[in-house]
């Protein structure tokens, strides 16, 4: 049932493969990506890394993905949607709460600002003896922030149809992210990129985007590997 997707299934099917199967459920956002990139973008990133997990592991079985996050940052921007960090950590928590029927959880985040509520509630639920993880998806090597090399790249691999004409490099911010996080945190994205752009995507490839999955891929991997107790697929 490796891949199986928990919308389409009866529960008289999963009661069936629940005691053996990991949940794993894709926790994107819903915001602004620049001109050029959907606001689904990170939930679309999530999405397509527990099915690359899922079919590494036969035991796999991807829940709904969660696409209303904590996107406070990107406010400044139509069609940003956000929950806030309180209201996001507390619905993990009642996932997670709720999802005692498998034999463990995993929460696959692909948005960074998702980070400080993932971290919060995976440790209320092991707290309370719940077979919960949490996975964030780390920064490759030369990463930039947003909506630049990184998430153009992976997003030509997996969607090439939502990616639109890239914007000319000097309309984003390109400054590392060290020196613009105070104002980020004060003020938001809009205070130092007009186009939310926070990088250069004028590089970007879906060649690049493959080498990124691959990377979060074997990263994810490894992070449940023989948790919590279902071995990965030869």
């Amino acid at each position: 049932m490796g891949g199986a997707s928990l919308s389409e299934l009866t529960w008289t099917e999963i009661a069936g493969i629940a005691p053996a199967s990991l949940l794993a459920v894709p926790v994107g956002s819903t915001e602004q990506h620049g001109p050029h990139l959907p606001l689904g973008t990170d939930t679309a990133i999530a999405s397509e890394l527990c099915a690359r997990l899922a079919f590494r592991r036969a035991d796999v079985v991807i829940g709904p993905s969660l696409c209303f996050t904590a996107s406070g940052e990107h406010s400044g921007f139509p069609g940003t949607l956000s929950v806030g960090n309180r209201v996001l950590r507390d619905v993990l928590v009642e996932v997670g709460r709720s999802a005692d029927a498998f034999c463990g959880t995993l929460f696959v985040s692909a948005h960074g600002g998702n980070i400080g509520a993932l971290r919060s509630a995976v440790g209320t639920l092991v707290g309370e003896s719940r077979r919960v993880r949490g996975w964030s998806a780390p920064n490759p090597p030369g990463a930039d922030a947003h909506a630049g090399r990184v998430e153009t790249s992976v997003m030509m691999a997996i969607r090439p149809d939502l990616v639109r004409e890239l914007p000319p490099a000097q309309d984003g911010c390109e400054l590392a992210l060290g020196e613009v996080i105070g104002a980020l945190r004060r003020s938001g994205v809009r205070s130092v990129s007009a186009n939310g752009v926070l990088g250069n995507p004028a590089a970007s490839s879906a060649e690049l985007g493959e080498s990124i999955l691959g990377f979060w891929t074997e990263n994810l991997t490894r992070s449940v590997d023989g948790w919590p107790g279902s071995a990965p697929r030869p």
